[in-house]
């Protein structure tokens, strides 16, 4: 079911700020930046290995990452796992009782189809559920 980590969502204040940390400090190589006006967020990837680094920073202050850096500060905000069948793992979850925040799928940065479970179901964290194989 989960085949393995896509990325790590990392929450930031600053993204131009947090894109030099790690393009120049870390020396990672930026693939890009993008918005995502439905979850008001802006989105910087580099990929690292089969994975990737996604650095998200909020567009707006109602927004879910500026409501998570309100309540727990900076870091890493969600953990994202490749799935075969996104509607299937989501049904099967919901079968099995796991909370889920989409019962559907949605559009995320990239226009990748992703679902969330709720963190109360997963120890606390923010799991996201992707088909993409490189996401």
């Amino acid at each position: 079911m989960l085949r393995r980590i896509g990325h790590l969502g990392i929450a930031v204040k600053d993204l131009d700020a947090a894109v030099k940390i790690y393009r120049d400090t870390l020396g990672l190589e930026l693939a890009g930046i993008e918005e995502v006006a439905e979850q008001k967020v802006r989105v910087a990837m580099f990929p690292v290995g089969e994975s990737r680094l996604e650095l998200l920073a909020s567009t707006a202050p109602d927004g879910p990452i500026a409501k998570h850096i309100e309540k727990k500060g900076e870091g890493i905000q969600h953990v994202a796992f490749v799935v075969d069948d996104l509607e299937k793992t989501l049904a099967e979850f919901k079968a099995r009782g796991v909370p889920l925040i989409d019962e559907k799928p949605r559009i995320g940065a990239g226009g990748h189809r992703i679902a969330f479970v709720h963190p109360k179901g997963t120890a606390g964290i923010l799991v996201e559920l992707t088909e993409l194989d490189h996401a």
